[in-house]
Order: structure tokens, then sequence, then C-alpha cells
């Protein structure tokens, strides 16, 4: 690098290559090598690169010098070299042109010949463009315009801070002055982004030109939504329910609140270029709207306190004209929606006219779409639905949706839905919902992160501008997404296929613990359920919840129970082994009370102080004794270990401190211990473990729900670590008969017990429905102990309710995973079609508009071509990646394949390059 600021290996050189006589004083920076050569042949090298960067040989140094100081002229209109009899000076002779390579003040002639074109025309032709259509004196170069429209999509760089690194690439030192042009870049870039959106969308080859542009016309569309007459099938009308309803649209609404706007400009100022014709609605309607309803009162909430709309009024929308934006995506493809998008305004005088932005937004979308099923997803649906026909009726005649024959279910996403009350999360539930697969209803979450990084930019622009750069990153996103799909369908396929298999072979091994007339009870009432909501819901449960009152009745029941059946284990008169049990919890918690109250003495304690806490330890000693002493007659191992623990000390050392005492309750205990007990059938042992952690599930959610205060904290958490040190005994228990079955099984000649009853693991100990990590509601397993035969056999009423609603959610998840499935094969299908179809429709535009100059006319028919083929391109990639389909369905059906389930293309990314050439 030292080596190329001097001449380097040209020091020797003293004649250029032509043979001039003129000295070798130049090389360009931007040409392949460092050959140095005279002012005559640089010049002759540039004619057809006019924008590179030359230096000059000062001595000792090389400079920057320009072209056009060096006599470099352009003559637009005839090709390098050519002669014009007629060429016209550029307005000032100092054009500038924004380049790749810095910023260049260029000597430029215009055509004047007789068939010449207008001037921005001619500049065009050069693939420079200009800042004007009138008497133009900048341009920049497409390949500038082509970086920067890339690089402002995977970057979110800003304008501003491209163009002043162009500048500093002209010169970074600040000694040469600069024309500034950025006002002009503005406008320009501008431009370029309405002008490829028109011609992406191929308004330029429609005969009525773009003034009849319709809205929503040039958005990218999502080539795996049901769209009629482009990739449905014929007849999608009339076919029967049990198909149509793979024919519905999934819609998910959200609003982002990073997406505010400054109060800057307004619209008769600054308007947008695109006016609707993308994802953002057209800007006066709209507000037309808004300023007629803005007022109407909003039904208070009959569920939480829901704020998702309401957050606009707060302190922060202070300067702010719109404090975010609503949308409206597609719900299973995360891609941006035609006329999906609107602001949201301050509201100054009631906060629930919110409302009506989503509602405009959402018919906007809807009578987009001619499908028969909607699945609609927002975080407060269970309010925003209510009243949702009622609103409509107050809106434009071209918003009002013909509900005829039409099917529209509401959901909330499964993130949102923890935040509802319980009623909301079962009836509102992507889970629990019938034919809408494994949809979550939350794809706008996962495309704000991409979208936000321009936040801070365009919260300074015009109101037009910030729409129009808005509706350019949409449609980049979406074409992305569209582009991924190949990757991202076989990617789905696979995992669904998979899961589908998983949650079928549960849900028979559960049904088969399960009597078959409870199973068919069960099975008609979610049916009707999924038929007519306003049926019971049968994910409810039907049992009032435990308090610590019935825990402790129901432990003393058991004992009784145990005392008529002559098996009572009691060895004491008074004190049962859950009363001894529940007085060691109580004792634990009394040695915490004095451990903390000798730790707050401090080293300054008064004798009032020390007097105190010397009672509590005595009486508290003598507790400990009286309960020991009982301890030995139910847990007789206890007796050695506290005589090692005796002989273990010294006869000097002081006497063991009552707050330290080890009360060895039973879950403290090894075990693999000695045990007194009787060997028990392990089959009662685990239902003791299912018993207990049944009640700890119940007590747990009461103290949740209900508890407050110390007071009744305590004396909750003292019942629910009883419930704890059950389940511990009982477990326990359960591993002692489990190994004595291990060791006498083989010489008793027991076989197949090890299917039903197997090891007992913590992760096993878990009440139904609960997750361990890694796991939702439509992933997680059940524990084996609840798929055991014989767990329906117990009277416990709650302990059956639960197995009812687990088996119900057991065959939502298998149902939920076949329908996924079932839903990306014929999205698979629509992409192939749609893709089809749009390369059909691009070949028939490539004649339906008739030019004068046959230049034109060849051009539009190139482009035409063009995209057609790139579109039978990506059909052809996808049909072949997607080959492999079949077997993979096929081979999770059989139980012996082994087929690698591994990408063959590598990892899934939506930040990847696309599979094909971004379409210009």
């Amino acid at each position: 690098m030292i080596c190329l600021e001097g001449c380097g290996d040209e020091i020797a050189r003293e004649t250029c290559g032509c043979k001039g006589e003129e000295p070798v004083l130049y090389r360009c920076w931007d040409c392949f090598g460092v050959e140095m050569v005279c002012r005559a042949c640089i010049l002759q090298w540039h004619a057809h690169n006019p924008l590179h960067r030359v230096e000059e040989w000062h001595s000792t140094f090389f400079v920057r010098v320009s072209l056009k100081l060096l006599g470099l002229h352009i003559q637009l209109g005839h090709n390098p070299g050519e002669k014009c009899y007629n060429p016209e000076r550029a307005s000032g002779n100092d054009f500038v042109v924004i380049d790749v390579h810095g910023i260049h003040e260029i000597g430029l002639d215009f055509c004047g010949c007789e068939t010449a074109q207008i001037h921005y025309k001619q500049l065009i032709r050069a693939q420079w463009f200009p800042a004007t259509a009138t008497n133009p004196q900048t341009a920049t170069t497409f390949t500038l315009m082509e970086f920067f429209h890339l690089l402002t999509f995977e970057s979110k760089v800003s304008a501003y801070e491209f163009y002043h690194s162009i500048a500093r690439r002209t010169d970074n030192t600040s000694t040469t002055p600069i024309r500034d042009c950025y006002s002009a870049f503005m406008g320009m870039v501008r431009q370029w982004r309405h002008l490829k959106v028109l011609k992406r969308a191929g308004r330029g080859h429609d005969p009525s030109g773009v003034d009849a542009t319709s809205a929503g016309e040039c958005a990218v569309l999502c080539p795996a939504c049901p769209h009629p007459a482009k990739n449905l099938p014929e007849g999608w009308e009339d076919a029967p329910h049990d198909i149509r309803w793979k024919y519905a649209l999934f819609l998910a609404i959200n609003a982002n609140f990073r997406l505010k706007w400054k109060v800057v400009l307004s619209d008769n100022v600054d308007p947008s270029l695109n006016a609707g014709s993308c994802y953002f609605v057209e800007e006066t309607a709209y507000k037309q709207y808004l300023s007629e309803h803005g007022c109407e009162p909003q039904e208070k909430s009959t569920c939480v306190s829901h704020n998702a709309v309401n957050m606009a009024d707060t302190k922060s929308s202070r300067g702010l004209a719109a404090t975010g934006v609503g949308t409206v995506d597609c719900a299973r493809h995360d891609m941006k929606l035609p006329n999906g998008v609107g602001d949201l305004q301050k509201v100054k005088a009631k906060p629930g006219a919110r409302y009506l932005n989503m509602d405009y937004l959402v018919f906007s979308v809807m009578v987009g779409f001619a499908v028969v099923v909607f699945n609609l997803s927002y975080d407060i649906t269970c309010q925003w639905h209510k009243k949702l026909w009622s609103r409509m009726a107050s809106m434009p005649p071209r918003l009002q949706l013909n509900r005829n024959n039409k099917i529209i279910r509401f959901f909330v996403p499964k993130f949102h839905l923890n935040a509802h009350i319980q009623s909301c999360q079962t009836e509102f539930s992507f889970n629990f919902g019938k034919n809408v697969g494994r949809t979550d209803g939350e794809a706008p979450e996962r495309g704000w992160a991409n979208i936000n990084r321009v936040a801070s930019s365009t919260k300074e622009m015009g109101p037009g501008a910030r729409r129009d750069t808005l509706d350019d990153h949409f449609s980049d996103w979406n074409w992305k997404k569209v582009t991924m799909l190949g990757q991202s369908l076989l990617h789905k396929v696979k995992e669904a296929s998979r899961r589908a298999k998983l949650h079928q072979e549960e849900l028979n091994e559960l049904e088969q613990s399960i009597p078959a007339p409870s199973l068919a009870v069960w099975k008609s009432e979610i049916e009707r359920w999924e038929e007519d909501n306003t049926q019971p819901n049968p994910f409810e449960s039907k049992v009032i919840p435990m308090t610590q009152a019935a825990i402790r009745r129901q432990l003393a029941e058991k004992e009784a129970a145990d005392l008529r059946a002559g098996v009572d284990v009691s060895l004491h008169a008074d004190i049962s082994p859950s009363v001894l049990i529940a007085s060691g919890i109580d004792l634990q918690d009394q040695q915490r009370c004095l451990a903390a109250d000798i730790s707050a003495l401090g080293q300054h304690a008064t004798d009032t102080q020390k007097t105190k806490i010397s009672n509590q330890s005595n009486a508290l000693r003598r507790r400990l004794d009286n309960w020991a002493q009982i301890q030995v007659l139910y847990m007789p191992t206890v007796a050695s270990i506290r005589a090692m623990e005796d002989a273990g000390h010294s006869e000097g050392t002081t006497a063991l401190k009552p707050e330290k005492f080890q009360l060895w309750l039973p879950s403290q205990l090894d075990p693999h211990l000695p045990c007194d007990q009787q060997l028990r059938e392990s089959h009662d042992a685990l239902n003791d473990v299912r018993q207990h952690i049944h009640l700890f599930t119940h007590l747990n959610t009461f103290r949740m729900a209900n508890v407050r205060g110390q007071h009744a904290s305590t004396r909750a958490r003292t019942a629910l670590n009883l419930a704890v040190e059950k389940k511990h005994a009982s477990k326990a228990k359960y591993d002692a008969a489990w190994d004595a079955l291990t060791a006498l099984a083989p010489s008793l000649g027991k076989v197949g017990w090890t299917d039903i009853m197997r090891p007992l693991g913590g992760t096993d100990m878990r009440p139904m429905g609960d997750f361990i990590q890694g796991q939702s509601e439509g992933t997680h397993d059940i524990p084996w102990i609840w798929k055991t035969p014989g767990v329906l056999q117990d009277n416990d009423e709650g302990l059956q309710d639960c197995l009812r609603i687990e088996w119900c959610k057991a065959r939502a998840r298998e149902a939920r995973w076949s329908e996924e499935l079932l839903l990306l094969l014929e999205e698979m299908r629509r992409v192939l079609m749609f893709l089809t179809w749009q390369g059909t429709w691009w070949s028939g535009l490539a004649s339906a508009r008739h030019f004068e100059r046959p230049a034109d006319s060849e051009g539009s028919r190139a482009y035409a071509n063009r995209q057609s083929a790139l579109r039978e391109a990506m059909v052809e990639k996808f049909r072949q990646r997607w080959a492999i389909v079949p077997a993979v369905v096929a081979a999770e059906l059989d139980d012996d394949s082994t087929l690698d389930m591994a990408d063959t293309d590598g990892t899934l990314t939506i930040e990847g390059p696309p599979p094909l050439a971004a379409e210009d």
C-alpha cells in the first residue's frame, strides 16, 4: 500500500505507450492496474468511463485532478467518440453527477439534433437519473441509485449518511470545495423509489397509464395466500366445508408505536407519490373518516385493561403528528398486505376512537380478497370484535364487507394470550380453534425488528416522503419473503410431518389409559363446541379449585379411609403421619424465624433482646425434642442417623443450637437408606404421586389467585410444603417398590411390567399441561405417569377433570399439527400456481401497450419477458426443492423411516441472499 502512493514500477517509464511526446503523469485509481499514461491517452481511455478518479504526478506525490480540467467533454445523444453537429452546452457548464466514486463536476453537452430527445431523457438513456425534468443540472448514476437502494434495505442507512459518505470519498480533508447536492439527492431518491414501484407493478405496460393505478395495485403480493382467479382451483367456492377451510385468509392486526412521525410539513406541501397504491391507505379519505367519527365512545373492557391502541395517548406523544402505525399482515407468511398500513394519530378527546383506525385498515384489506373464510388475529380481539359490524355500518360504502356466506373467526396471538382472562384464553386460542393449523398470529411482531431501524430517520421526514419510504421497505421485505418461500415452506413441512406423527402417537397412548365410555363422552363434547362455540367449553375446568382447608381435609379423609380398611400406619394415638409432617414443616418455619431474629441482633444487643432470644430458643428446643421422639416411631432410620451425628461431636463441644437442628423429613432422607415400611404395589405408590401432584397444583393455583399478605402467604406456603413432602414421600415409596420389582421380577417370572411402570424422574412429576424448558402449548408432551392404565380408577373428581382437559388439549395438538401439514401442502400448490399465473400475466403485458418509438416497444417487451422468465425460473427452482416433499411426508408416516431431515441448501435465514437475482 505504501508503494502505491508513488509511481511504483512505473517510475522508470519515460514515454507513454502511444509513443507521444507528452509526459507520463496520469493514472486512474478506478481502472484495473496502475499504469501511467499521458494526458491524451487518459482522456481517450475515459471516454467510456467519464466518472473515474484520475491522479496527476506532481514531481513528488500524486494529486487528484478532474477529467473536466484535463479537457474531457461528455456528449449525450451519441455513442462515445461520435460527433454531434448541434451540441447544447449544459447550463453554466457546471453539471454535477453523483456516482459511487464520488461527486463529479463534468463538462456536458446535450444533443440538439432534429431527432434528439428532451434533455432529461438523454440523461436517462445514459443511465443517469436527473434531479429535475426541467433544465437539469444534477444527476446520479443508476449504479449509485441501485447501490443505495439495496444498501438502505439491508443496513437501513439514511440518505443523509449515505450522501455524506460519498462526499467524504470525494474529499475527506475539506480542503477542496464540493457542491452541496444533498437536497437534490433526496428528491432523486424519492422519485427513484416511486418509479421502481410503478415499473415492477407493470404500470408502464398498462395502456391506461399510471393515473389509472388502483388502490394497493403496486404492492408485492403473497403468493401463498389465497387469491381467487390466480391460485385457487376452479369451483373452490362450492367445495365442502372439510376442504374449503384450506382456502381461508389469515390476517394479523398490530400496531407499532416506534414508527412515530413528528409534525413536519403537511400533506399539501409534501404529498405521497404512491397515494395509496401500495401498503399505506390513501391519506385524504382515511383522515376524513377519522375526523368524522373520532369522537364516538368505546365500550368498557370486560377483559384485562388493554393499552394496545390507547398507548398513543401518552406524554411521549408531544410534538408528534402520528404516534405510530397500524398494520394488517398475512398471519402465516409475515408479509404486509395491500392498503393494510395507516398512521395512528393522537386523540385529544376520547381515546376509544383508536378502534376506528384498525377498523378502516382491516376492511381496506378484506374487501380486496374475494375469499369466504377469514381468520383474524389481534391482541385485543376479545374487545375489538364485539361491535365491529355495527361500526362497519358507519364506514364508507366501498369498505362495507358483504358478510353473506362468509365465515369470520377471531383469535388472540399466542404470545399475548396469557395476558387475557381465562375465558378469553380458551375462546380465542389458536391452539384450540379448529382448522387453523399452527398459526400463531404473531407475524407483525417478527417484521418490526426489521423496519424499526428506519424509525429514527422517517420520523423527521415529510408525510409523503415517510409513507413512500416505508412502502418501499415493506415491498422489499415482502419480496425477500417471496424468494425464500422455497426454503421456508420446505422447512415447515418437515417439522409439521415430524410433529404430526409424534403427537398422534402421544394421543393414542393417552387414550389407551382412558375408558371408552369416558372417551366417547369427551369426544362428543369437544365436537359440539368446535361446531358451535356457544356450547360449554371443554377446555375449561368444571371443578372448583381446592383451598388450603380442602387439602388438609382430603389428607385427613385419606387417613380415615386407611383406618377403616385396616391399613392404618399411625403409631401414635394422637399424631398421624400427615400431622407429624405438617408439624415438622411448622418447626422448620420457626427455625427460620429464630435464625432471622438472631442475625438481626447485631453486635450491641441489649439484655432484654438477648433474654427474648434465649426464651425463644428454649421453647423451640422443647418442641423439637418432643417432635423427635414421635418421629422415631414412624421413621426408625432417623434414630441411627442422629446417633451417628451425636457420635461425631466431641464431649466438649457446645450443644447443637435449635435453629440448626436437622429434622430429617422424608424429602431430606437418602432414598437408598433402608426402609422399615412394607413393600407396597407400585400402582398404589404411583397413584399417590399423582394425587399429591394434583393437590399441589390446585393449591398453588389458589394461592397465586387469592392469597395476599405475609400471614396468609406463610400459611399457604406451609400447606404447599406439606404437599411437596407428601409427593416426595410417595416418590420414595414408588422408587422402593420399583427397585424391589426389578430385583424380584426375574425370579417370579414377571415380564412386561416395565412398559407400564417406568423409572420416575423429576421431569415426570409434572402436572398435566405443565411445560419444561423449550416447550409450548403446541409442542409439549404429557408425562408418562398420566398415561398409565387405571388413571381414572380413582374417584377424585378434580383429577378426572384435569385428565379430561388434558385429553382435549392433546387432541387439539394432534389436530393442529395435522392441519398445519395440510395447509402447508396447499400453500405450496398455491405458490406454484400464483407464480405461474404471474408469469403468464407478464407475458401478456409484453404487447399490451403501443409505443411510438420501436426502441420503447422493444424495451417494454424485454422487461415483461424477463419478469415472466424470472417467475418461470422461480417455479422450476421451487419444484426441484419441493420434489422430496412426498417422500418426507410418507417417511414420517412410516415407523421404520430414517429419512435425513436436514435441508440440503443449508441454514434458513431471511438475511441471506435470495435464490435468484433480486427483481429489478
